[in-house]
């Protein structure tokens, strides 16, 4: 049976409450996802890490 490669990853605001669902390749990303994406609650753009 093959290995799942892609893992269901929560992301979270760094300035904010805003909590943003996404998927990762676990095998090329192996560290903490880390974007810089657009917050609606705070109308700017803010980074969002992922958590557990």
């Amino acid at each position: 049976m093959a290995s799942k490669k892609r893992e269901i990853i929560k992301l979270k605001s760094t300035e904010s409450k805003e909590v943003f669902w996404t998927t990762k390749n676990k095998q090329s990303t192996s560290g903490r996802l880390e974007l810089k994406k657009y917050d609606r609650s705070l109308r700017r753009h803010v980074i969002f890490k992922e958590a557990k």
